[in-house]
């Protein structure tokens, strides 16, 4: 009677271990295509913010191969120029940081508009999933510009159903406490702030990424 016992035990054994031992999901592959707020500036390589991303990421158990293709002082068509060997093949998603450098210098909006509007065709014809992080324009250059300059993330969002996080230094902008010293760049917890903020979007755009895997 135990002899049998024993044997339904490894029996059952034997059928179940196979299914539990899951092999462990591919990191998906991302790319940061930004300016100096996504690259680091002033910062540590492990507190820019990809990596400390990739890092946030992982503590969810969400493996992510992450590169920083944050280029400082990089405008929109910049990015655009710059797109083809800045994200390399195999990628399977891009988060899009562009744009801070395009406001601060006050380039006409309609231009800004075409570079992010190329990259994103660029990218979704590679069929690399896309995932826009928005910017606003400073106040100085008046209500018209602002205006004209903060509905270019949204309308491209709609336009190409994309996702979209509104304001990349949403919580940290004009924030001493939070700001380097050129109130400007992020400090390691302004990025920390930034990561937690952003991170149910990004999350979601891998889910999205995976279930396109299948």
């Amino acid at each position: 009677m135990h002899i049998a016992v024993l044997m339904l035990a490894l029996m059952t054994l034997a059928t179940t271990s196979p299914a539990q031992a899951q092999p462990a999901a591919k990191p998906i592959k991302l790319v940061v295509l930004g300016d100096s707020l996504s690259a680091g500036l002033g910062l540590p390589a492990q507190d820019a913010f990809p990596a400390k991303l990739q890092k946030a990421l992982q503590a969810k158990g969400i493996a992510a191969d992450m590169i920083n293709a944050g280029v400082s002082g990089d405008t929109s068509s910049g990015g655009r120029d710059r797109l083809d060997w800045s994200v390399p093949d195999g990628t399977e998603g891009v988060i899009i940081e562009l744009g801070a450098n395009d406001a601060m210098r006050g380039i006409d909006p309609d231009l800004t508009r075409a570079a992010l509007t190329d990259i994103v065709r660029r990218l979704k014809a590679r069929k690399i999933a896309v995932m826009l992080c928005g910017m606003l324009a400073p106040p100085n250059f008046g209500a018209d510009y602002g205006a004209r300059f903060n509905s270019i993330y949204p309308d491209l969002a709609k336009q190409f159903d994309v996702p979209l996080y509104p304001f990349f230094l949403d919580g940290v902008a004009a924030d001493a406490k939070l700001n380097q010293a050129d109130g400007i760049h992020p400090t390691a917890e302004g990025v920390d702030i930034i990561v937690n903020n952003m991170l149910p979007t990004v999350e979601a755009f891998l889910r999205t990424i995976g279930e396109q895997r299948r």
